[in-house]
């Protein structure tokens, strides 16, 4: 099984996985082989990649950390509920929109217990950067990515379940203020003006106005959403904290924000490729991040999940059959096309190697949509 590209998807090839809407419901169900017909009626509902059969990556094994129908069933609900809490205004409180929160606060804690579930009984590396789906609202998504992430970095460092909980939620809340965001400036695809940055910058603080008005709501949730761009050395916004001044729970969710923003891909930029996004958070590590954060989110992700396709830059092509936790960014690459891009009798490398420590990932197009 291998991901891919759909806009390099061929008449004949067979889903592996089913592929699902927004709602859930299937559109193509796993063993369907695919007609030209087929392949633009997914280009049409934007879905970017698929799981398919081959004889190329027979034996390689996905393990999604989290299964495709509870992650649609949380882009949903916290699409809902962001929704539904944005109807407060952060200068003001009122009863209606009070109960309503309420009823959002326990919906997102009742699907995070979902994911931690999930997560507990997951013991491989964790795999986020290849799920198949389908474009939604990036601050969706990414609140749902950024949450699992921060979920997992909590479990690594030990913490008690109610510190986990309280992480998880924080996380996914993070960016509510965004929804006080005009969507012209979040999703312009040039550079921010300065009063435009400064509007974008507001969102901490907005979000924090709102999440501390909300009874279900821990305080220490709230400055998740409050701190999570502080940095270490004080360059970060919106009070400029340094070092111990900062929430231990930012500390960690600053991490993953990072992360799961850098490696996706927006209006503005492209995405990078994962061990681009790990060696940024390494350039900031003690003086923007905590370094063991970054320790231990490493130790806990899978940079290069299975089944993913990558091109190398010896201009050969292969499929992840195996992750190295000892070297996260060089994992074992089954080779399927050579150096002019044609097919071969597929065999396996092993970036790690003293052989192969000169041939470089340079593409996995299955992560650029």
């Amino acid at each position: 099984m291998r991901l891919i590209n759909v806009h390099k998807c061929q008449s004949g090839i067979k889903l592996a996985k089913s592929i699902y809407n927004v709602n859930g419901k299937v559109l193509l169900f796993q063993g369907t082989e695919l007609t030209d017909k087929l392949i633009e009626q997914l280009k049409r509902y934007n879905v970017s990649r698929i799981y398919i059969e081959d004889e190329q990556s027979e034996g390689i094994e996905i393990i999604e950390s989290i299964p495709d129908e509870l992650r649609i069933e949380a882009v949903n609900r916290i699409t809902e509920g962001f929704k539904s809490i944005a109807e407060l205004s952060p200068n003001r409180a009122n009863i209606q929109g009070m109960i309503k929160s309420g009823r959002a606060i326990r919906s997102f804690q009742k699907i995070f217990r979902d994911i931690l579930s999930c997560l507990n009984e997951n013991h491989s590396a964790l795999n986020l950067l290849a799920t198949t789906k389908i474009h939604e609202n990036y601050v969706y998504n990414h609140s749902l990515n950024v949450s699992i992430y921060a979920c997992q970095l909590a479990i690594e460092n030990g913490l008690p379940l109610k510190n986990i909980e309280e992480i998880g939620l924080g996380a996914m809340l993070h960016d509510l203020g965004k929804m006080y965001i005009s969507s012209d400036i979040l999703n312009k695809p040039g550079k921010l003006t300065s009063e435009e940055f400064n509007h974008v910058k507001s969102h901490c603080h907005l979000g924090f106005e709102i999440l501390r008005k909300i009874p279900e709501i821990p305080l220490t949730v709230a400055h998740c959403a409050l701190q999570h761009h502080e940095k270490l050395d004080g360059s970060g916004y919106p009070r400029a904290l340094k070092e111990n001044e900062i929430h231990k729970y930012a500390k960690i969710l600053s991490v993953a924000d990072v992360f799961d923003a850098v490696t996706s891909s927006r209006s503005y930029r492209p995405s990078m490729l994962p061990h681009e996004g790990l060696e940024l958070l390494y350039a900031g590590s003690g003086t923007q991040f905590e370094s063991k954060q970054i320790q231990l989110f490493k130790s806990c992700i899978a940079i290069y999940p299975q089944g993913l396709t990558l091109k190398l830059d010896d201009g050969r092509s292969g499929i992840v059959s195996k992750y190295n936790f000892s070297a996260t960014g060089r994992p074992v690459i089954r080779i399927i096309r050579d150096e002019e891009q044609q097919e071969v009798k597929p065999y396996e490398i092993d970036l790690s190697s003293k052989d192969n420590l000169n041939v470089h990932i340079v593409e996995a197009d299955s992560l650029l949509y």
